[in-house]
């Protein structure tokens, strides 16, 4: 099966055979590997997409998207709406059912309370919840009785599916987290390490960036299921042997995010052991441009928080920037069939794209003259234009260690030499990047660089929560934990006040309309320099069924239904 058929025709799947579950773990082991090790297996104190997948095989939210984008229940009992009376007729709260008969994999019941806590635990003003813009406007959660729990909003609010839908949102034990509160949450290792869930798998043994064992949760709902009885989960490594590990080898059962060649992908797939997977959805690649000062000698609670960057707030510096930069190039030797030129923070679903930009065509020269005519001069001819004061133009540019992005690097440093901007290069193990941990200097979310790379998504096919990370209160700080999705430090009035609009408008169109103006603020004014639209890849053993590849939700959404074909 060729790339360019995966992609043109959407989503792989493969069909479920009848008698596939005659018994729970009575296919052995599932080998699962991610090149970005998982880090800590609690989606509430990381936002790196390999935490949250990894954690999605235990814990479990109340509804999950499938791979069309339609809204599914998991834990609870239906999809509430205005039609069967979940959501109030004045859309300013929504009632949850829980499906009954739920354990947790400890025996205990899942009940209301527990769905409570979680909602208080991310809530908590000192507990630096990564996924906190899912509960934006949220002023009470409330466990009616065991099996019924009311989220009520600050004002009408058409979509308020961001509490416990989706894989970033899943509901964790009260009893397990009970004392891991607030500022004591990065404290709770056990916890962290292996929560007690609701879902298919529980966590044997976890070994941080490097290897997690997991065995079949007796305790889940459908006793059949899962048809594993263990689950490896391997991390670390690059995507190349990842790659190979499923589709050469045998090695492994599932290959996660096979950020390579196309070429590289086809070699692999001639191996015979594997076939890859892949969908559009809206992940971006991007450069993020910090909008405060993460220069080395300010101290922590200045570096990357302090307002005002030496020069990237100046729109003729980041328009030339962007203008350098040949994306076409770019989606040709990293993405082929499997990228496209994107302009836009959100290019999907195709409603939310906007059509505000052009940027598929580089332009050096009109960068130089935007650069030339803004005051920023080469005064002592070393190649290197400076700022009013005599600032040099330098940049540091970091990004996660990747073929493809090491790739992306050296151009870019290349096209921004020529505009007179000297870059230098760093690139940091994809585990600690995208970790959670506040005592590193080196994840994405402290960003102690002037720009830096990677590309994110978001669960369902309404971008409000998403969008919510522009949001001016959303930028990491000391304060949380440098926890939060503003990694630009990005702050707007005129996108917070439309953002605050959007949350109480009704209607595809109406929201659509606002999620580009949201995007065309964003980009315009200096949050990111978006690249590629680019397509989600994976990989399974031709002996793994049940897999469907789903850009809506976590590549993990359905692990309860996957077994072995031969």
């Amino acid at each position: 099966m060729k790339l360019k058929t995966l992609l043109l025709g959407a989503i792989a799947s493969t069909a479920l055979a009848p008698a596939a579950f005659a018994e729970r773990g009575s296919d052995g082991q599932v080998n699962i590997i991610y090149w970005q090790a998982p880090s800590i297996l609690n989606p509430f104190l990381s936002g790196g997409t390999k935490d949250i997948d990894a954690s999605a095989l235990v814990i479990e939210p109340l509804a999950r998207y499938d791979p069309n984008g339609k809204m599914i229940p998991y834990l609870a009992s239906e999809i509430p709406t205005v039609e069967n009376g979940g959501v109030s007729a004045d859309l300013t709260s929504i009632t949850w059912k829980i499906a009954p008969g739920i354990k947790w994999s400890d025996g205990s019941a899942f009940t209301a309370k527990d769905v409570k806590f979680t909602a208080d635990y991310c809530m908590h003003p000192e507990g630096g919840c990564a996924q906190l813009t899912k509960f934006e406007g949220v002023t009470a959660v409330e466990a009616l009785d065991d099996m019924t729990i009311k989220v009520t909003f600050d004002k009408p609010t058409p979509f308020p599916y961001g509490p416990f839908v989706g894989g970033e949102s899943p509901i964790i034990q009260a009893a397990q987290f009970a004392n891991c509160m607030g500022a004591k949450a990065p404290e709770c290792t056990e916890a962290n390490f292996g929560p007690i869930g609701t879902g298919p798998f529980v966590v044997e043994e976890f070994k941080p960036n490097d290897v997690i064992t997991m065995s079949a949760n007796q305790n889940y709902r459908d006793p059949a299921k899962p048809a594993f009885a263990k689950v490896l989960f391997k991390g670390g490594g690059d995507a190349t042997a990842a790659g190979r590990a499923v589709m050469e080898t045998g090695e492994f059962d599932y290959a996660w995010n096979l950020q390579l060649a196309p070429d590289v992908i086809a070699q692999m797939e001639a191996g015979g052991k594997g076939t890859p997977v892949a969908g559009f959805g809206p992940l971006v690649e991007r450069i993020m441009l910090n909008n405060t000062d993460p220069t080395p000698s300010l101290g922590a609670d200045e570096r990357s928080v302090k307002r005002g960057h030496p020069f990237l707030n100046d729109p003729a510096v980041y328009k030339a920037m962007s203008l350098a930069i040949d994306r076409p190039l770019l989606v040709e030797i990293g993405y082929g069939k499997a990228g496209k030129v994107t302009c836009n923070w959100v290019p999907a679903p195709a409603a939310f794209n906007s059509d505000s930009f052009q940027c598929d065509k580089q332009d050096i020269a009109a960068a130089n003259a935007m650069l030339d005519e803004a005051g920023y001069k080469d005064t002592n001819g070393d190649g290197i234009r400076e700022t009013a004061d005599g600032t040099p133009m330098k940049i540091l540019y970091q990004t996660s260690t990747n073929a493809v992005r090491q790739d992306f690097q050296a151009l870019i440093k290349q096209w921004w030499s020529e505009i007179g901007i000297e870059t230098e290069l760093r690139n940091i193990n994809a585990s600690v990047f995208f970790g959670g941990d506040p005592g590193s200097p080196d994840t994405f979310q402290k960003f102690y660089a002037d720009v830096e790379m990677y590309a994110n998504t978001f669960n369902g096919t309404d971008p409000q929560s998403y969008l919510a990370a522009g949001l001016c209160d959303k930028a990491p700080s000391p304060a949380s934990q440098w926890q939060g999705e503003n990694i630009s430090r990005f702050c707007d009035s005129e996108y917070d006040a439309l953002h605050a609009e959007l949350t109480k408008t009704a209607g595809i169109e109406a929201r659509a309309e606002i999620g580009k103006r949201l995007n065309d603020i964003m980009v315009s004014k200096g949050g990111m320099i978006p690249l590629v639209h680019r397509g989600r890849l994976s990989a399974h053993a031709n002996t793994l069924g049940g897999v469907e590849l789903n850009v809506w939700d976590s590549e993990m959404w359905n692990a309860a239904n996957w077994h072995r074909t031969k």
